[in-house]
């Protein structure tokens, strides 16, 4: 046994109740932080922020897991649900010398004791919450709920998950995850702590029973233990022993009673009572800085906790020192809470193994998901042995039509339910389950981890996850500013089923805001492909799982559809963002009179259409067709790093030609992206308009504007020269779309001369 495995439950006291002092300094001072004069208001922070009441628990946990650490020698992550108990983890980085590893003002001594408690919740300092520039962690807490989602295996890791508010969706469809894992992974241990309130009301776990809990979690698949410290004398030994028995058991949770805001005063000056109670989970004692009596009455509780046995000018006592294991496993140094030094890039396939043969644009159909299905199951293959590149979907799957895959490897469930036995195993790694919340989640934790993964899903769904990518999109842009952190593989969303071609289904699945909530974030983290068929989705594909610290979201159709480009031009198309397509316009290398522009698969196929029929309506009109597979690449490159410079936007669109735009999604997401650039009123955008039922490709598309007969007469409209031309041959293109809807009503199907178009020269 090393040293630190014989410290004694004495110490450990000692050792929680230097954290507390910590925690509660943190929260309130900026000066006289080991209160070697008494206190004044000048001492205070002026605006004291935080949250005391789950802090004391976290450091009964960390420090319990310190003591099984250094006993067994397991590595550990630790997982903080609870975020907002910060200064508990602070103080425990702090005492282990994680923190000084990284900065060395805050050196075990008393100048970076000192640095600690200032720089909480300070400006230029800490956040309140848990966040990427602190050592350890791989889950802000910041936004509650999915914590144990995040802790996703990793073979010889065990990851405890502390989980507080444990009242979300998020929360309870993560309960199930160990059905989903098998014995190849790595080892997951809940640690749901009951102080028995949220912020201002009582939290349901705490007030269920220990039978009802007990059933609960037992029907989830745990085996629990309640553990109740509340009054206890020795809630180290509990908590430890229930540990030891727990770090024997593969499927083992504990449940931990304890006393919200232990330690605090039981009330404050005016009457309100603070230990146990809702009003100990933020600033205990919020008023000080203009209140006498709890001015004083905060100093009284601070010196509770005898500081001055403690440290030593700032130097915690040799026997604090002695409670972490050995540095290389103390938890804010585990290898995997900084993944991207883990990481490995991934043995991609060559996409050219995979394409498909055009020789005439539109001339052969395929499925874009089908193709690139066979290219990830190739990549699926090639990391079998490796085992760190996987599928979360949201049980969606065969219908995106990426089934593909399963002929390499299964969907993971640990649980044997032979009737219902297709595609399934223990050690699968597709993991499918109606829940896009867990899917996130599994997929943040398994990225953040040093591994790869890939996040297929309903368009219109996506967006039921827009706070965790939110969450998660922030994460990645503070890492950014972290020198320490490595690069972690991109989280990748693949949005398919989406809300043009839902043949099953109706106005529900029809949304794709998820493009708007996306341009919202950091221009270092946002990408947004919309790829307009298989070679370049493939290229798109190939890139975005080369790529590393970047939220990658692509939209592609599942419907087999025209195949527009060749391999080689598919790169080259996708290298430079945007491009014309010089044969599906009439303009021939001359000034355009009207630009169609598109992005999107089913937009495309409109806009290709529309282009010829204007070709055949209005032969002397000169047409440019222009593609854009990077929505981002319409953004000025001051503004984002894939804008397309100057010189090319103007060969694309020109100076001050009009632009008829056919765009996936709401038409002020092209709007947004383009903001900045000169001339962006002569883009008029045609998308989704809100409008849709169950109903046939072409009456929906009509019914939000977007068919090729609306985009002809759009761009005939609006072409330089020809607004008294145009007038007749608008009507005639109009008329044949309602006459097109209007056969769609009677027969229940499109007309094929819709479904059995094709591009002619």
């Amino acid at each position: 046994m090393t040293r630190t495995a014989e410290v004694g439950v004495a110490t450990l006291r000692r050792y929680r109740r230097a954290c507390d002092y910590l925690a509660a300094a943190m929260i309130h001072l900026k000066d006289n932080v080991l209160l070697d004069e008494p206190l004044r208001r000048e001492h205070l922070k002026p605006r004291p922020l935080g949250h005391w009441g789950t802090c004391p628990g976290l450091s009964l946990i960390y420090s319990a897991l310190d003591r099984l650490v250094a006993r067994t020698g397991q590595r550990t992550l630790l997982v903080t649900g609870p975020g907002h108990g910060a200064p508990a983890i602070h103080a425990n980085l702090w005492l282990e010398g994680t923190h000084a590893l990284h900065d060395s003002t805050l050196s075990l001594d008393g100048a970076g004791l000192a640095e600690l408690v200032r720089r909480f919740s300070w400006p230029g300092g800490f956040p309140s919450h848990l966040s990427p520039e602190v050592p350890g962690v791989i889950h802000e807490g910041g936004e509650l709920g999915y914590a144990l989602d995040t802790a996703f295996d990793d073979p010889g890791l065990l990851v405890a998950c502390v989980v507080g508010e444990a009242e979300t969706g998020p929360t309870a469809a993560a309960w199930h995850s160990p059905k989903f894992t098998g014995p190849r992974d790595g080892r997951v241990l809940p640690v749901l702590h009951l102080n028995g309130y949220k912020i201002a009301s009582p939290t349901i776990s705490a007030s269920m029973s220990d039978e009802e809990l007990t059933a609960y979690f037992t029907g989830c698949g745990w085996h629990p233990q309640i553990v109740d410290v509340r009054g206890s004398a020795d809630p180290d030994t509990q908590l430890g022993e229930a540990l030891e028995r727990a770090h024997a058991d593969e499927l083992a949770m504990i449940v931990l009673r304890s006393t919200k805001g232990f330690g605090v005063p039981r009330q404050s000056p005016d009457g309100t009572p603070l230990e146990g109670t809702f009003h100990a989970h933020q600033v205990p004692l919020e008023s000080a800085g203009h209140d006498d009596a709890e001015l004083a009455e905060l100093e009284r509780w601070l010196r509770s906790y005898r500081p001055e046995e403690l440290f030593d000018a700032g130097v915690p006592q040799p026997d604090l020192l002695a409670v972490p294991p050995e540095p290389a496993l103390r938890l804010g140094r585990v290898p995997q809470a900084n993944g991207g030094q883990l990481r490995r890039d991934l043995p991609l396939p060559d996409v050219g193994e995979f394409t498909v043969a055009v020789g005439r644009a539109g001339a052969v159909d395929a499925s874009v998901t089908e193709t690139v299905g066979e290219w990830l199951a190739e990549l699926l293959r090639r990391t079998e042995d490796r085992r760190d590149f996987r599928v979360f979907c949201p049980d969606e799957l065969e219908s995106n039509k990426l089934g593909v895959v399963l002929g390499v490897t299964s969907r993971g469930f640990a649980r044997d339910v032979a009737e219902y036995s297709e595609h399934l195993g223990a050690d699968g790694r597709v993991l499918e389950v109606l829940s896009e919340h867990n899917c996130q989640g599994w997929l943040q934790g398994y990225l953040l981890t040093g591994r790869h993964g890939l996040f297929p899903c309903y368009e219109a769904f996506v967006s039921i996850v827009d706070s965790m990518v939110n969450q998660y999109a922030k994460f990645l842009k503070m890492s950014g500013e972290v020198g320490w952190r490595a690069p972690v593989a991109s989280l990748n969303c693949l949005l398919t089923s989406d809300g043009w071609r839902q043949e099953h289904n109706g106005y529900s699945h029809q949304g794709p805001g998820f493009i708007n909530m996306m341009l919202t974030k950091k221009a270092s983290v946002a990408r947004i492909y919309l790829p307009p068929d298989a070679n370049t989705l493939l290229e798109v594909a190939h890139r975005c799982l080369s790529s590393t610290d970047l939220v990658n979201v692509v939209v592609a159709g599942k419907q087999s559809g025209p195949q527009w480009l060749s391999p080689e031009a598919a790169r080259a198309h996708c290298r430079a963002g945007a491009g014309v397509w010089d044969w599906a316009g009439t303009a021939g290398g001359v000034p355009a009179d009207v630009v169609l522009a598109c992005a999107g698969t089913t937009p495309t196929v409109e806009t290709v259409a529309a282009a010829q029929l204007l070709a055949e309506a209005a032969p002397q009109l000169r047409v440019r067709v222009v593609n854009v597979v990077d929505l981002l690449a319409l953004a000025p490159r001051q503004r984002h790093p894939n804008g397309l410079g100057d010189d090319e936007f103007t060969a694309c669109f020109g100076d001050d030609v009009p632009v008829v735009f056919a765009f996936h999604g709401y038409p002020s997401a092209v709007h947004e992206v383009l903001h900045g650039r000169a001339g962006a009123g002569r883009f008029h955008v045609h998308g989704y308009l809100e409008e849709g039922t169950t109903t046939t490709p072409f009456d929906l598309l009509a019914s939000n504007r977007m068919t090729r007969h609306d985009l002809a007469a759009d761009a005939l409209g609006r072409a330089r020269g020809w607004s008294s031309a145009a007038g007749s041959i608008v009507r005639d293109l109009l008329r044949k779309r309602d006459e097109l809807v209007a056969a769609a009503y009677r027969d229940g199907a499109d007309p094929a001369e819709i479904t059995g178009w094709r591009w002619s020269a």
